[in-house]
């Protein structure tokens, strides 16, 4: 199997061009090409001399994914199955709003974590995918949504959210590169670059430590250790005390505010106690909640409260004086909402 192009910074082909004997300008042409383009084949990089383009195709390939499957929503949102360059299955997600167009990244194959109402982590983990496995979902969901005219054919990805199928932080290097690709190469605001954890303690301060102007976006699902053992059995070594001081770390460092994600499941983790529990728990952090209504995974037991128990929990966080919003449910009619993602061809 050759090399791949995607996932080199315009930094890395300026070496290679001058290490095949080329002017580094030829490099930055070779970045123009994957990033600004989005082009599929060396071949197609029609300003490329010739002799170039063979040396390149006799060790490189771009690296981009197939398309297996496409499943578009009312909404506009719509769920890409894909097969990376080096295999397996993993799903994408494009979301178009009136302002933005944001796509969800998954950063690994399946994943090992285990949430018991996340439908990712049944399949089990197969591997973590690379930067340019990563970067290549933003490029196909960009040219999707430029065939289906839900951007303008100069259009672009405006936001990159990490929280498609994987746990970003168990797969660092990889998910740190793609960011700041994204933000080089494709030219996204770091402050448009959301990375979620499910509550991975070394990787909160690791990211802490780069400094970096993204949003951190922490999974809690629970405001007591015993229950969230229970819900997150993967990250059960971590207990809330040891995440929060994790969070309040990232922000003396970083300047962040962070969110944290609360999945309501009916009658586990919605009662008005459990806001109360969560609004002390978070009670002095610079932070906001992000309330998640459980959508709907294929053969759980877990089941989503009516909107009047969401916005009584919403009720009892606010009056103790915390931020709170709503995820807006979007894509869930194919299986294509926070939890559904599932890698398999006939999902959706």
């Amino acid at each position: 199997m050759k090399k791949i192009l995607l996932g080199m910074s315009t930094a890395d082909l300026k070496l290679l061009a001058a290490e095949l004997g080329e002017k580094e300008f030829r490099g930055k042409q070779v970045a123009d090409w994957l990033y600004r383009h989005g082009c599929r084949e060396i071949s197609g990089m029609a300003n490329l001399p010739v002799a170039f383009k063979s040396k390149l195709e006799a060790v490189y390939e771009i690296g981009r994914s197939q398309l297996q499957k496409n499943n578009m929503g009312k909404d506009g949102t719509f769920k890409l199955l894909l097969r990376p360059y080096y295999g397996e299955l993993v799903e994408t997600v494009g979301m178009p709003y009136d302002e933005r167009f944001s796509c969800c990244v998954s950063t690994q194959i399946g994943c090992p974590v285990g949430c018991a109402f996340c439908a990712t982590g049944s399949g089990g983990f197969k591997r973590n995918l690379a930067a340019g496995e990563m970067i290549d979902q933003v490029l196909t969901v960009a040219e999707v949504a430029i065939k289906e005219k839900l951007l303008a054919p100069d259009g672009r990805v405006s936001h990159v959210v990490f929280m498609g199928m994987g746990e970003p932080l168990l797969n660092y290097e990889a998910t740190l590169a793609a960011v700041r690709l994204i933000n080089h190469e494709l030219k996204i605001g770091m402050r448009n670059i959301t990375i979620s954890t499910i509550g991975y303690v070394p990787g909160i301060y690791r990211l802490a430590a780069d400094r970096l102007q993204l949003t951190l976006a922490v999974s809690l699902h629970a405001a007591d250790d015993a229950l969230r053992r229970k819900l997150v059995p993967g990250m059960s070594r971590y207990l809330l005390k040891d995440i929060l001081s994790a969070c309040q770390h990232y922000y003396s460092h970083t300047g962040r505010r962070v969110t944290f994600e609360y999945c309501l499941l009916k009658g586990v983790n919605d009662s008005q106690a459990e806001a109360a529990s969560l609004a002390s728990l978070l009670k002095g952090l610079n932070c906001h909640v992000n309330l998640i209504p459980f959508n709907e995974v294929l053969h759980s037991n877990f089941r989503c409260p009516e909107p009047a128990g969401v916005m009584a929990f919403r009720r009892v966080m606010e009056e103790a004086g915390i931020t709170v919003t709503q995820r807006e449910q979007r894509g869930a009619g194919i299986q294509a909402g926070c939890g559904q993602l599932r890698r398999q061809p006939g999902s959706g």
